[in-house]
């Protein structure tokens, strides 16, 4: 069996601009990558504003297991499947980080059959987005410490510096470290920390501006410490905001890739869901909407966080109404929830099926919440049998859910017809009646125990001592209107990773909270999640490879 990376190598790949031209997009309307990569210009994207909107369609999960689920997979596959029915169709994507390509996750391209390509570039460093992203970050980190080292007009309180340096890489040696060591002239003395660049302020204004003007604006909010007073100071205190920009000019612009199959791919931006609001870019997501009939985008990890936050951060800021919505599932992953061991997986389990199927039901529930209508994407396996598949088809029926068996990792977008069919099916049938979880009026500590009780299906929420007393500030200071960005595990609809299936009536503990005032949401940090990743003890970086004619081996 061919692996991903072997299938990606010997694809037979089309010029960017001719895959460009079946959009109606021009030579002059890109800015080229090499052969294979573009961006969209600035003045293309403006000329796209007054064009009509495509359908959006959003490919969500159930919760990450070790079986594998499918969810870039399934997006890439039902873009294929589009064109393969003769529909205009664009997927719009997130870019994969550095960190788990060589951690243990891998990437983000898709698998076998249903890949965006040039898959080795999209996983490594593309088009130096993120690279650009860091830079800005640690930009302003050391316009902080500068500004200390040079008299501190500001009179920042160095124990109250919230702004944290970023690498994307798993790291995690980074998480907490001392900065200034050394002679006088070397800096001021202070503990400092590192996040992964996918979990930087930066990242996510950079996927939630709408244009450079707003994106400055953004900037410019951001807080990065506090001063002696317990008043904010900002980047644009700091002066950094026009240097920070002219970093990231080129990194606002999506970029255009295609499939396997040559369907248009825009990949534009990459948070992550458990520690980020984990969805593609704005600008990436109204362009596809424009440029197609149909916009596939995804959001990260399982419904709980990917497409709560998609709703509820993204559509909210962006005033986006998704269509319709695919939910992700495998009988493996379903049977692991039901405490099927991992070695066991491939055998025929339906005590197993019956007991984990609760995960998907428990996301079919809070999608039924947010108002458009759902359908779930059986993503299959060979060793699925004929009554497991039955018994997820007719649950799902039950439930006011469509079904589609997907086998676009084994045969492309021809495996992925029937889903594209039941898609099409349901967005001329059922009208989509969007509406957002919770109102921007209420406080801060009700918006996390809306999400935590609605959609974790938490009893009750724990806000340690530093929680509330940092909820109740921001709440002083204004930010009481944003939206909550929940920092969780993925693995479980809980805070504890190992809790699988549906847990109920658990206590969600919320040990801590801030604001990134520029991205527009406040952040509440749930059990022990950490915004620095550390690497596996065996990582994929063990396996990764080039050979003398320039052949990459061993990305997933």
């Amino acid at each position: 069996m061919k692996t991903d990376i072997e299938i990606a190598q010997e694809a037979v790949m089309e010029p960017i601009g001719r895959v460009a031209a079946k959009l109606g997009i021009r030579e002059e309307d890109l800015e080229y990558y090499g052969k294979y990569k573009a961006k969209l210009s600035e003045e293309f994207l403006k000329s796209l504003q007054d064009r009509p909107d495509g359908k959006l369609i959003l490919v969500t999960a159930i919760n990450p297991t070790p079986a594998g689920e499918g969810k870039t997979t399934t997006s890439v596959g039902l873009g294929q499947a589009f064109g393969q029915l003769g529909k205009k169709a664009v997927v719009a994507l997130r870019e994969p980080s550095l960190g788990p390509c060589f951690g243990m996750k891998g990437g983000a391209a898709g698998g076998g059959y249903a890949q965006v390509v040039p898959m080795e570039d999209i996983n490594l460093h593309f088009t130096g987005d993120f690279h650009a992203i860091t830079a800005a970050n640690n930009l302003l980190a050391a316009l902080i410490d500068n500004h200390i080292q040079q008299g501190n007009e500001l009179k920042i309180d160095t124990r109250q510096i919230v702004w944290k340096r970023c690498e994307d890489m798993n790291d995690r040696a980074l998480r907490n470290v001392v900065v200034g060591l050394g002679s006088k002239a070397d800096g001021f003395v202070r503990e400092d920390h590192f996040v992964i660049t996918v979990a930087s302020e930066i990242m996510a204004i950079l996927c939630l501006a709408e244009n450079l003007k707003d994106l400055k604006e953004r900037l410019g909010r951001i807080i990065v410490a506090y001063n002696y007073e317990g008043e904010p100071v900002t980047a644009g205190d700091l002066h950094g905001v026009g240097a920070m920009a002219a970093l990231l000019k080129d990194a606002m612009k999506p970029n255009l890739t295609q499939t396997l199959e040559h369907t248009p791919a825009l990949i534009h931006g990459g948070p992550f869901a458990n520690i980020a609001h984990g969805c593609n870019s704005v600008r990436a997501t109204r362009a596809a909407m424009k440029l197609a009939d149909y916009c596939i985008t995804e959001a990260g990890f399982g419904a709980d966080l990917g497409a709560e936050k998609f709703f509820d951060i993204k559509c909210r800021i962006a005033h986006l109404k998704p269509d319709a919505v695919v939910l992700v599932a495998t009988v493996r992953a379903l049977k692991y929830n039901g405490g099927a061991d991992k070695s066991d997986l491939a055998a025929e389990n339906m005590d197993a099926l019956k007991k984990g199927i609760v995960n998907l039901e428990k996301h079919i529930e809070n999608l039924h919440k947010y108002g458009a209508p759902i359908i779930v994407a059986l993503n299959s396996f060979v060793t699925d049998t004929r009554e497991e598949i039955e018994f997820v088809k007719q649950f799902c029926q039950e439930r006011d859910c469509e079904f589609a068996l997907s086998q676009v990792w084994e045969k492309g977008g021809q495996g992925g017809v029937a889903l594209a069919q039941k898609v099409l099916d349901t967005l001329e049938h059922k009208e989509s009646r969007f509406r957002l979880l919770y109102e921007d009026g209420l406080s801060l500590e009700e918006k996390v125990r809306r999400i935590a009780t609605e959609i974790y299906g938490a009893g009750d929420v724990s806000f340690s001592p530093a929680a509330a007393k940092q909820l109740k500030k921001l709440q002083e200071m204004g930010f009481g209107s944003l939206p909550v960005c929940m920092a969780k595990n993925p693995y479980s609809l809980s805070d504890d990773p190992k809790r699988l299936g549906r847990p109920e009536g658990f206590t969600l503990t919320v040990r801590d909270a801030y604001v990134s005032a520029g991205a527009g949401f406040v952040v509440a940090l749930t059990g022990d999640v950490v915004t620095m990743p550390g690497l596996p003890k065996a990582p994929a970086a063990y396996r990764i490879d080039v050979d003398d004619n320039g052949m990459v081996t061993g990305l997933f």
